[in-house]
C-alpha cells in the first residue's frame, strides 16, 4: 500500500479556507468536498484560531449563552457561578450525608444499633 503524503497549508490558505467556511456557514464536510481539507484538520484549525464554535457563530456563544454575554456580563456571569459552586460545595456534604443516613434507616430500620452523630452548630 503506497504511503499518502502529506498535504501543508499555509497561514494565509488556512484563514482562507477558515474566513469561506465561516461566511458560507459550512459544516466540515462541506469544506473538504470544497477545500479538500480534512475534518478533524479543519477543526483542529478553527479552535487554534479561534474561530466560529459552530456553523456561523461567533466564539462564545452557544445555544445556552445569552446574546451579550461577552465582556463585562460575562464576567459578572463567572463570579455568579463560582459563588453558586462555592455555596453548593458548602452544603453539599450535609445534603448527602442526610440522604445516606435516611437510607440507612430505611434499610436496616431506625436505630438499628447505629449511633447518630450530634450536628455540629
Amino acid at each position: 500500500m503506497a504511503k499518502r503524503t502529506r498535504k501543508r497549508y499555509t497561514d494565509e490558505q488556512k484563514r482562507t479556507i477558515l474566513a469561506a467556511a465561516q461566511k458560507d456557514g459550512l459544516t466540515a464536510l462541506q469544506v473538504q468536498k470544497k477545500f479538500g481539507v480534512k475534518p478533524i484538520t479543519y477543526y483542529s484549525w478553527r479552535k487554534k484560531s479561534g474561530a466560529a464554535s459552530r456553523r456561523g457563530r461567533p466564539a462564545g456563544r452557544g445555544p445556552g449563552r445569552p446574546a451579550g454575554s461577552g465582556g463585562n456580563a460575562a464576567g459578572l456571569v463567572g463570579v455568579v457561578r463560582g459563588e453558586v459552586q462555592t455555596r453548593v460545595r458548602a452544603m453539599l456534604p450535609e445534603i448527602v450525608r442526610g440522604e445516606v443516613n435516611r437510607y440507612l434507616d430505611a434499610v436496616l430500620g431506625s436505630g438499628g444499633g447505629r449511633r447518630r452523630r450530634r450536628k455540629k452548630k
